[in-house]
């Protein structure tokens, strides 16, 4: 592996290579990516000159005594000398639909949709270690802060659905007029920006079931406001959408926002229906026991009795939870007691002796934390999903993302109710 300033080059074999830009806000891998996932189809005008000319910075480094062009920089992107196809999920190679993925996290969005036989031609998200989990699995490096002018510049026209799970914000003058300005300095404001220069055929947005209630209801009838009457979209009522209704033993309630443009003459929106499966913890756990470092030590699980008796006796019901193998998971969260809250029993450890350092020994009640595979199947995430990072950002990673099933679902009530032909 070789290293020319911010960029590492990694020898595939005689005619391509891999790279890697090691400078977080860096555009040049995003842009590469996206042309060479997109180097058959129109959208890849929106990249190639910027591709091009990165291609041919690498180019000179790999061969300081060659003659390098744009033209031979853009014959070597034709050629396939750039290799980003080796990963579990590569881009349809005939999609039935368009779509771009706003904070995209780890792709939840994007895996339901690529499923469904969509194409994803632009995708954003500014956490660094998310980013590296994104292209494990898709290939392509997703661009970075999307408030910045310099991101939206690449995002192409004409695509069919905007994907965005967007932060919750308060707006500061919300309620005065409810409207497009109102929503400045917010990350909403950026996404309706999107929505009003691009002006996708669907909106489809995600946040957290609290959006409902936040600011008083003035966040959510702002953004409703927005949608409907400045950006011109049939936006039927959102819903709360559980997971735990498509298929994964997670009780997770989150809203959804649905909205088709006008021209379309949607007047009616179904959401889908509880598919009316039966899942329990059981049905995800790991086949075999998990590492040690997994299971609590005894101090640390008396800690958790302790804080839990001082909440009770207090009327409070907080503290830590032991999902029983027949039962679902609360909702997976980063940070407080988000990993507490769903402790299983694993009595199938035989060697306590700790991995790592810990006060007290392995507890032998079989109490343990999920792994972030578990967590990964609580979102709906396939097995073959490729996790790079740390346990810590895996936990953060999955706590943050959308649940696949319900997001698919939903994506495919979209896609019927605008004739798009669906896998």
């Amino acid at each position: 592996m070789k290293l020319k300033g911010k960029i590492l080059l990694e020898s595939l074999n005689d005619k391509s290579f891999k790279i890697r830009v090691v400078e977080p806000e860096n555009y040049n891998e995003a842009v590469l990516t996206h042309y060479l996932h997109n180097s058959r189809n129109g959208v890849s005008q929106y990249f190639k000159e910027d591709a091009v000319k990165f291609a041919k910075e690498i180019l000179e480094y790999k061969f300081p005594d060659e003659k390098v062009t744009l033209k031979v920089a853009e014959e070597a992107l034709q050629y396939g000398i750039f290799e980003y196809y080796g990963v579990p999920f590569p881009p349809n190679e005939k999609p039935q639909f368009k779509f771009i993925d706003l904070f995209a996290g780890i792709g939840g969005f994007r895996l339901a949709l690529q499923n469904l036989g969509g194409k994803c031609v632009f995708s954003s998200e500014w956490d660094k270690e998310a980013k590296r989990t994104y292209k494990a699995n898709f290939g392509e490096l997703p661009f970075g802060d999307i408030t910045k002018e310099r991101t939206k510049f690449y995002i192409p026209d004409n695509f069919d659905v905007l994907c965005a799970g967007f932060p919750c914000q308060a707006f500061s003058i919300a309620g005065r007029r409810g409207g497009f300005e109102d929503t400045r300095g917010t990350l909403f404001f950026d996404v309706a920006e999107i929505i009003k220069r691009k002006k996708p055929k669907v909106v489809f947005l995600e946040n957290v079931k609290g959006l409902r209630n936040h600011n008083g209801g003035k966040t959510l009838e702002t953004i409703l406001n927005v949608l409907r009457n400045d950006l011109g979209y049939f936006v039927p009522e959102p819903q709360i959408i559980n997971a735990k209704d498509f298929g994964v033993p997670q009780n997770r309630e989150r809203i959804f926002i649905v909205g088709f443009r006008k021209d379309l003459g949607v007047t009616e929106f179904a959401y889908p229906k509880p598919t009316g499966e039966k899942v329990k913890f059981a049905d995800i756990k790991e086949k075999k026991v998990p590492a040690t470092k997994y299971f609590l030590s005894t101090q640390y699980l008396q800690t958790l009795h302790n804080h839990k008796a001082r909440h009770e006796s207090k009327g409070n019901g907080f503290g830590f939870e032991i999902i029983p193998d027949k039962g679902i998971a609360n909702a997976i969260v980063v940070g407080g007691m988000g990993r507490e809250r769903n402790l299983v029993y694993d009595n199938r450890l035989k060697d306590f002796t700790p991995t790592t350092h810990i006060k007290g020994e392995v507890n032998r009640e079989g109490i343990r934390k999920m792994t972030p595979r578990e967590w990964a199947r609580l979102q709906g995430f396939p097995d073959n999903f490729v996790i790079p990072v740390a346990d810590a950002s895996a936990y953060k990673q999955f706590g943050n993302s959308v649940a696949v099933p319900a997001i698919q679902a939903t994506a495919r009530e979209i896609l019927k109710r605008i004739g798009i032909k669906i896998k």
